[in-house]
């Protein structure tokens, strides 16, 4: 992990797996909840796939993102499609709807980032070698002579 940018997608992206952990238990042993899983089967077969992108995400692996981003657009994609596909047209919105299409819109926003994050990697600028010897030597750094004037002059 290079910055504080990866690392908050990473908790995010745990964070999110976390909420869809309760959300399957919760379905799973008959308990109301306001989200439900799209497919019961798909979901659980997803967090699997979605705990191993998360180790790969971490080590920095571009084939992680991809997994991450496709089976992402693949299952929260088309929920989202299939929600507001109906609102586009003039229909209903009820809170369910709502709430749902609000989860699979956070799931494709959450993949997106993370694989512009990934990429973003590669982007960075690389050092440049004719002024590096410049800046990183320390011989030429001005010595300071302990008789040199210490005061802060300033005009006001």
């Amino acid at each position: 992990m290079k910055s504080f940018a990866n690392w908050m997608i990473v908790t995010f992206m745990i964070m999110f797996w976390m909420l869809r952990v309760v959300v399957t238990y919760m379905v799973a042993f008959g308990k109301d909840f306001p989200i439900t899983p799209i497919n019961q089967t798909t979901e659980i077969v997803l967090l699997f796939v979605t705990l191993i992108c998360i180790t790969l995400v971490i080590k920095r692996k571009h084939i992680g993102g991809i997994i991450y981003l496709l089976s992402y657009y693949g299952y929260f994609g088309a929920d989202l499609w299939k929600n507001l596909g109906p609102v586009f047209k003039g229909g209903a919105m009820n809170v369910n709807i709502g709430l749902t299409a609000f989860i699979s819109a956070i799931g494709v926003v959450l993949a997106t980032v993370v694989m512009m994050d990934l990429l973003a990697d590669k982007t960075k600028k690389k050092e440049d070698k004719q002024t590096e010897w410049f800046y990183a030597n320390k011989d030429l750094d001005r010595q300071k002579d302990e008789r040199d004037d210490q005061n802060n002059y300033r005009i006001l």
